[in-house]
Order: C-alpha cells, then structure tokens, then sequence
C-alpha cells in the first residue's frame, strides 16, 4: 500500500494516523518531491475508475492560471489533463491510497481510509 501526500495537508495528516493506529504496512510518497510520471498518473486513474478531472484540484492558483474551467472534459482531451496534473503535482486530490489489490482511493475522509485498509 502507498500513500500519496502532501504533509503540509491536514487530510493526508489525518490518514497517515489512522493508517498508523491500525497497524497498517504503507509507504508514503511526498509527490510534491517525487512527482508521478504520466504514465504513474494514469495508472493510479485506472486503478481509481477515475478520469483526471475528477481528481484535479480546480481551486489551485495553477488550474486558474492555466484556465482548467474551460477545458473540455472527454476522452479527446484526457491526455491534456495528465501532463498538467505531471506538471503541476499541487493539482492532484489527496491523499491518494493504491491498495494491495489493485485498487486505489482518494482518501479524504476516514471511511475511504477505513475501505483502502480493508482492500489490503
């Protein structure tokens, strides 16, 4: 199980204690420092069911700088909305949890915690 998360974010705080209190085995990666390829973004898409709309942070000064509002959100411009996401890592949702059965979750609250735990 891997952890993506900002340490400066309260949620990301929050998961990692509940992860600790339950004894979980997790490895975290500060993806403002190791920031995630593409290719990593995707996968985690994949393993979330998600596309990167539904995990981009459109409130960020970046989203509004690079005007995601108006971006289109289809297929056609999937591949656009990864390599701002790559570029600008600030703009991915956190923390992001990748289970140990090939699945992941955006772990905001401590039932999505509870359920990454469970997929162990």
């Amino acid at each position: 199980m891997e952890i993506w998360i900002n340490p400066a974010c309260s949620k990301c705080r929050s998961a990692i204690s509940l992860l600790d209190a339950e004894g979980a085995d997790y490895t975290v990666r500060r993806y403002l420092e190791d920031v995630p390829t593409e290719d990593e973004i995707r996968a985690v898409l994949d393993r979330l069911g998600l596309e990167p709309w539904d995990i981009t942070r459109t409130q960020e000064t970046a989203a509004k700088e690079l005007g995601l509002a108006q971006w289109p959100r289809d297929a056609g411009a999937r591949d656009r909305w990864v390599t701002a996401l790559a570029e600008h890592p600030k703009l991915i949702q956190r923390p992001i949890i990748t289970a140990d059965d090939g699945t992941a979750v955006v772990a905001r609250s401590e039932e999505a915690v509870r359920d990454a735990l469970g997929r162990g």
